[in-house]
């Protein structure tokens, strides 16, 4: 079983940066791939970025150019870097991973994080 926990989240003004984090722990699988996915107030969850297990990331054209996601694999941390955050970008974010092939629909993610809150004015 994996485990996630985020962090990282908080609140600033229109332009700022925040980076995320994503701690995983447990047994964790050769091929995964991970994501972070975002859910704003009375929206359905979404997946703006992910990583696949050979290091291929993807966006979703929400924040394309403004976001990054990337991984440290010695410390089993995924990383999600957020620059010029507009206050549509308020949301909760998830930290999400599976083990298999690429998907970019949130039911195929079995593991997930609590979130954390990320606040744009």
């Amino acid at each position: 079983h994996v485990q996630l926990v985020e962090s990282g989240g908080g609140s600033v003004e229109a332009g700022g940066s925040l980076r995320l984090s994503c701690t995983a722990s447990g047994y964790i699988g050769k091929t995964v791939c991970m994501g972070w996915f975002r859910q704003g107030p009375g929206l359905r969850r979404e997946g703006v970025a992910f990583l696949d297990s050979d290091g291929t990331s993807t966006y979703s054209d929400s924040v394309k150019g403004r976001f990054t996601i990337s991984k440290d694999n010695a410390m089993n941390t995924l990383y999600l870097q957020m620059n010029s955050l507009k206050p549509e970008d308020t949301a909760m974010y998830y930290c999400a991973l599976r083990e298999g092939p690429l998907r970019f629909n949130r039911y195929y993610y079995a593991n997930w994080g609590q979130g954390t809150q990320v606040t744009v004015s």
